[in-house]
């Protein structure tokens, strides 16, 4: 089957669409033929090289793959418990690893959802690791109820975009930072309040009751805009300052008024249906920058890494 690879650590230009093995399901896997996969932020660091000892406990040497979420159909739903059928459209995740990007995959049946009824599989494929991680984030780490004030960091891109829309579902009063050319977009989302980040420092903001923090730098200056009470997650570190950033969260989650959560998620098909609940329902849409084709994925990598993306990249696969 096709997949996307690499051959060696390095720039977006080491991937490559090659050829691996059709998958075996094992006992109690589903059999999913992927129509669409996302780049996100975590397969950057993978490629780069810059998380080895994570990428290299998900597998044994090189080629690599990439890919986290996909949406799709399945093929084998494998034991009749699983819940599914063949010709189910469905989205999900792999369990910590990478390897979406590629026409089949494995996975538990708990790793997987129906998809949404009438979204499109290319656009749903857009959804899975962000929507997930924005639900975590906001409903069971933060505990954002109506009427407080969240500041989203990064509002216009994967998480961002749809950590604004959850958020004004959840009856909050959002303040969003972005690109300026991306201001418009968020206040489409739902944000109350849109600032270019460029001109508008932490100096110039606060207090608010949460802080989203996608972007990774400056975690205390934006830590310190937290009213008391108030709660940060962070889901991005710096990668340029790996271990003070990481050393800095750490310390943060534990000590202090106003505590960090950081986690590394791991979601459960509850967690993922809950996501199709809420697309469904209208109160979240996929935000796709662009779509690439399987065979340019060092393209997608590429326009990830140079930043002011507009939602997510998504790689079509069928």
């Amino acid at each position: 089957m096709r997949a996307a690879l690499y051959d060696r650590y390095g720039p977006p230009d080491v991937l490559y669409e090659g050829t691996v093995p059709k998958p075996d399901t094992k006992p109690g896997e589903v059999l999913v033929r992927v129509h669409a996969a996302s780049v996100n932020g975590g397969e950057l660091l993978g490629r780069a090289g810059k998380v080895r000892l994570v990428t290299g406990l998900m597998g044994r040497g090189f080629p690599k793959r990439t890919g986290i979420d996909f949406a799709g159909e399945v093929v084998d739903p494998g034991a009749s418990d699983s819940g599914l059928a063949t010709g189910d459209r469905v989205w999900g995740l792999l369990p910590r690893s990478f390897g979406s990007a590629a026409e089949f995959v494995a996975v538990a049946p708990r790793q997987l959802a129906l998809a949404p009824s009438g979204l499109d599989l290319v656009q749903a494929a857009a959804l899975p690791a962000v929507g997930t991680t924005a639900i975590t984030a906001l409903r069971d780490k933060a505990r954002l109820t109506a009427g407080e004030r969240l500041l989203v960091r990064g509002a216009s891109g994967g998480v961002g975009s749809v950590a604004v829309q959850l958020a004004k579902a959840y009856g909050a009063h959002v303040t969003a930072l972005a690109g300026a050319k991306h201001l418009d977009l968020v206040r489409d989302l739902g944000a109350d309040e849109a600032f270019d980040y460029a001109t508008t420092g932490p100096a110039d903001l606060g207090p608010f009751d949460v802080v989203l923090d996608t972007v990774g730098t400056a975690h205390p200056a934006y830590r310190r805009l937290l009213a008391p009470g108030g709660r940060m997650v962070a889901i991005a570190f710096d990668a340029e300052n790996l271990a003070a950033s990481l050393s800095y969260l750490l310390v943060s989650t534990v000590f202090g008024p106003r505590r960090v959560r950081f986690f590394s998620e791991n979601p459960t098909r509850a967690l993922i249906a809950e996501l199709t609940r809420l697309t469904e329902s209208g109160a979240i849409r996929p935000v796709v920058d662009t779509v690439y084709p399987l065979a340019d994925i060092a393209a997608a990598h590429g326009a990830l890494e140079r930043g002011g993306v507009r939602g997510k990249h998504v790689i079509r696969i069928v």
